[in-house]
């Protein structure tokens, strides 16, 4: 295994100058880069970047996303001058159903076979960390938006050996902490009066969904509510028919699903709206995508989601969706294609100010990129990102912490025209919310 390390690691100074013109043109993480490139020796050669991502399969609509704006990070740095001069090769291979033994042997091919520096995914939910032992072994970076408790459990077993593997967003586990909170804070506006404090809870089969739904069950008596209800689906399902009719018994005040396959989904509430009762509806990420609407039309108004890398309706935000669907077309869906675009940038800007990037091996440089990674906050299209020390992993505003400043936004969106291109908009939490929560239209 090459062991070599790059030529220049003395940490680089940004020209202001260079930074300043930079800025003028392109986005913070463009000029960013630029600035630390013109004002610092050039190096040479190639850096992979490899990705896992689900090309194949039930959620490709997704992944097909992840490549994208890995794609298009890799160009955008490129045309700033790399990272000190070095350009970014992306490599994605299929993770098709996203299992342990899909990704795992997705990522021992790209260690192995390519020798990539770091690997930036999108996220990959049946995994449940088998691909770890592999990545540390290799002492390399990896990032990913699994959304999984499991990987604070696994960090925590050994820092040392972990200390290269990020989680770009909060564990499943605050989705469910959270939706009590939301929950509530739309009762005290008035608007929605509860004909009791029921929440019917359906289940995806996936460790995902079940901590999750583990999670609002726990929480929701602290904020008045109880879980009346709770049926575990198969995943994936289209047929919603028998669950639903014991919900409809129980008549609650909210329906809150976490399975997340934006086609399933549509599929429940389109059957939901055949016959409804006056509950809300929360379905876990799904909707976040327009294929949701698509697919559910009508019956998709009113339906509230949730997610943490849903980009914000911001000067920011704005931009990027433009700038990524012109590149991709209309019909692109930006939200998910955001993630891996961010944190290629954060990755390319730590690995720049620690003097270059580290291949396979090369574990000291890789420290000194992940210790980069974990002290520099990026501003990205779906909000702040910045590691947690003790987990490796991004947390939370404001279900763990107070400060938007220092966390991802838990955003919680209602789907207010399923016509149009966005469908949905932000009702919570200040400062970032554009809409104000509405009654959904089957309430009678």
């Amino acid at each position: 295994m090459n062991t070599s390390k790059p030529e220049t690691l003395a940490a680089p100074r940004i020209g202001r100058r260079a930074f300043l013109s930079s800025a003028a043109t392109a986005g913070f993480g463009a000029a960013t880069l630029a600035g630390i490139n013109a004002s610092n020796a050039q190096q040479s050669g190639t850096i992979k970047i490899g990705q896992m991502a689900s090309l194949t399969g039930p959620l490709a609509v997704d992944g097909v996303e992840h490549r994208n704006g890995l794609l298009m990070a890799c160009e955008e740095i490129n045309a700033a001058g790399g990272i000190l001069g070095m350009q970014l090769e992306p490599i994605t291979l299929d993770s098709a159903n996203q299992t342990a033994e899909e990704v795992s042997s997705a990522a021992n091919l790209l260690i192995d076979r390519e020798g990539v520096h770091a690997i930036i995914n999108g996220y990959n939910v049946g995994a449940n960390q088998a691909e770890y032992d592999a990545i540390a072994d290799a002492g390399i970076i990896y990032i990913h938006y699994n959304t999984s408790i499991g990987h604070h459990e696994v960090f925590e077993s050994d820092p040392e050996r972990y200390f290269g593997i990020f989680m770009a967003d909060p564990a499943e586990y605050y989705y469910g902490v959270g939706l009590p909170v939301m929950l509530d804070r739309i009762r005290q506006q008035g608007i929605w009066k509860p004909e009791n404090n029921k929440i019917a809870l359906v289940t995806g089969s996936l460790p995902y969904s079940i901590v999750i739904s583990n999670a609002i069950r726990e929480t929701a008596p602290q904020y008045g509510f109880e879980v009346s209800f709770e049926e575990v689906v198969p995943v994936p399902t289209t047929e919603w028919g028998a669950v639903l009719n014991k919900v409809r018994e129980q008549s609650p005040a909210v329906i809150a699903n976490t399975h997340f396959f934006p086609g399933d989904l549509a599929q429940c509430q389109v059957q939901f709206a055949e016959n409804p009762t006056n509950s809300l509806v929360y379905y876990q990420y799904g909707p976040l995508l327009k294929a949701f609407s698509d697919l559910a039309g009508e019956a998709a108004r009113g339906v509230l989601t949730s997610s943490v890398i849903g980009i914000l309706p911001d000067e920011m935000g704005n931009a990027f969706r433009a700038t990524y669907q012109e590149k991709f077309g209309a019909t692109a869906e930006a939200d998910p294609g955001a993630s891996t675009y961010a944190e290629t940038y954060h990755y390319a800007i730590a690995a720049a100010l620690a003097g270059g990037p580290g291949e396979p091996g090369n574990i000291d440089q890789n420290r000194k990129i992940a210790q980069n990674m974990r002290r520099f906050v990026y501003r990205a299209p779906f909000g702040t990102l910045r590691y947690d020390a003790r987990f490796n992993a991004a947390i939370p505003y404001p279900t763990l912490s107070n400060d938007p400043s220092l966390a991802m936004p838990h955003l919680l969106y209602q789907i207010k025209d399923p016509a149009a291109a966005v469908p949905k908009k932000l009702i919570y939490p200040a400062p970032y919310n554009e809409a104000e929560f509405e009654l959904p239209p089957w309430f009678k």
